[in-house]
């Protein structure tokens, strides 16, 4: 029995180091595609890349607080998951300004900026998603990443096909409708991961209660 407890520690141990391994790879490629998206968006006046790219220093935010908690216990878990569920939001709202602002002053993106840095999000993000699906079942902590992950390979699509759109109708207006749903996806994200952090939290609390009443020996 013992030399079966000590192989389960063993395993978990080394399932989180995987983790842990996993979260910084990602956490570096979305920290530097944050920059070239940032840079690239306010060069192509783009609202869907400068989204994009807020989407991606929330990514790197969020595998940061993931890292922390890798090793941590499920109420620290739930706690990251609610603060990840926070940044979303924070950025949904950022994001929500600009594309305000680019409906006031109107102008048109450079489309072929839009969908050089586009394509090159969308292969970077297939890679985390690569990188991270193997760990999507894990834990509350690693579906959130994972979350976070499968949204990114959305908002990459799109941008995509505002940047064809774009071009197509030399129009600023499919930029600004992606934005919209970049932002879309932010709000709806957030509201899952809250939801499920909230859950999290109450069946631990409840453990806890029962423990310190006495029902659970």
């Amino acid at each position: 029995m013992e030399d079966c407890c000590v192989d389960k520690a063993c395993a978990l141990e080394k399932l989180r180091a995987r983790e842990a391994a996993v979260l910084r790879l990602v956490l570096v490629i979305n920290a530097v595609m944050f920059v070239v998206e940032l840079a690239s968006g306010l060069f192509a006046g783009s609202v869907a890349l400068l989204a994009d790219s807020l989407d991606m220093l929330g990514d790197a935010l969020v595998y940061g607080f993931s890292l922390y908690v890798v090793a941590r216990g499920p109420i620290w878990k739930a706690r990251a998951a609610a603060a990840k569920a926070a940044v979303m939001g924070l950025f949904g709202a950022f994001v929500f300004g600009q594309l305000v602002y680019k409906l006031v002053f109107p102008r048109l993106p450079k489309f072929e900026t839009m969908g050089a840095v586009g394509a090159l999000a969308l292969v970077s993000n297939c890679a985390c998603f690569a990188l991270l699906w193997r760990h999507r079942a894990d834990d509350i902590n690693m579906r959130s990443v994972w979350l976070c992950s499968r949204n990114d390979l959305i908002a990459n699509l799109s941008v995509l096909l505002a940047a064809w759109a774009v071009w197509m109708t030399m129009s600023p207006l499919p930029d600004k409708l992606v934005g919209g749903l970049i932002c879309v996806v932010f709000f709806r994200s957030a509201i899952l991961v809250a939801r499920e952090a909230r859950a999290e939290l109450r069946r631990k609390g409840n453990a806890e209660t029962a423990i310190a009443h006495g029902r659970i020996r």
